[in-house]
């Protein structure tokens, strides 16, 4: 298929080439005027990964379920860590990376997937890394669950109002998410790279993240990655967008460990100010890849 065709008329002329506002008008109004068509991704998104496995979906929350279970017996078994209600600790943490790490491996192949698609029907491309991280939230929405029904049963010693905060921080994530998914969705049409070194940097990401330790506690945990690091090196750890994401997670479910690593305050308010700087920056980076993947669009059909 012939650029040109794909092309909307102003990207036919290099002298009418969209301005970036131009750009980001028409995301927003493909992503509002499509959403039978994005709702309809989802659903068969959910059916595509639950179709060749005997628990379907539910396993969007025992895989995390059974991640927390490795690294409680690696951590407080193998390597004698004594943080109290270590599991959720562990738990509050790994839920939100899950969704996270699901949502950007699902975005970075979502339009290079559809590929036949593409190449027969004239759409919006962008609802397809949209409908990509909704589906997402959705299944976070049952792992949520699983966490308050943690906290009352077996946990209620962290039980606050705290949790309540629990939506605005989702929220940060998700448009954080969102933007990162744009872009390396649409980067990875013409780099497949992306796509190979994505897996590897979300691996390492994690693990740079406080998600098996915490910012709070020092004996034998934050206090050595403290030494390796130095002051510096912790300031741009906490830098991380995931600093503080997790960080915010932890003080609404399972509170702040104390200093010696052996005690807990429960459920705290999260950080407001560092949640609201994210927030901007996440709000411009969807603007960003917004921008960033109109402007590569018309380019699509011919490349894939």
């Amino acid at each position: 298929m012939d650029i040109a065709s794909e092309a909307p008329a102003s990207f036919r002329s290099s002298a009418h080439r969209p301005s970036s506002a131009s750009l980001l008008k028409d995301a927003f109004r493909e992503v509002i005027g499509r959403q039978r068509l994005i709702r309809y991704l989802i659903s068969a998104d959910i059916r595509r990964r639950g179709s060749d496995t005997i628990l379907g979906n539910v396993w969007w929350v025992l895989d995390p379920l059974l991640q927390m279970g490795v690294y409680l017996i690696l951590l407080s078994v193998i390597l004698q860590r004594s943080t109290p209600d270590f599991a959720l600790f562990l738990f509050s943490a790994i839920l939100p990376w899950k969704w996270f790490a699901s949502s950007i491996t699902d975005a970075v192949s979502s339009v290079v997937r559809q590929e036949r698609l593409i190449k027969q029907v004239q759409f919006p491309k962008i609802v397809l890394p949209v409908s990509a991280i909704a589906s997402e939230l959705i299944n976070l929405s049952f792992g949520a669950a699983i966490v308050l029904v943690m906290m009352v049963l077996f946990f209620p010693a962290h039980a606050t109002v705290n949790v309540a905060w629990l939506p605005v921080i989702a929220l940060v994530q998700f448009m954080f998410t969102l933007g990162l998914a744009l872009i390396v969705a649409a980067v990875n049409v013409f780099y497949r790279d992306v796509g190979i070194l994505s897996g590897h940097l979300i691996r390492l990401w994690f693990f740079l993240s406080p998600s098996l330790w915490a910012f709070d506690s020092a004996a034998g945990r934050f206090g050595a990655i403290e030494d390796a690091l130095g002051e510096v090196g912790v300031s741009l750890l906490r830098l991380n967008p995931f600093a503080i994401l997790l960080t915010a997670y932890r003080d609404v479910i399972y509170g702040r460990v104390n200093a010696a690593g052996d005690g807990f305050t429960p459920g705290q308010p999260p950080d407001l100010v560092a949640l609201g700087a994210l927030g901007f920056f996440s709000l411009g980076l969807v603007v960003i890849g917004a921008i960033i993947f109109k402007r590569v669009e018309p380019a699509f059909a011919k490349v894939l």
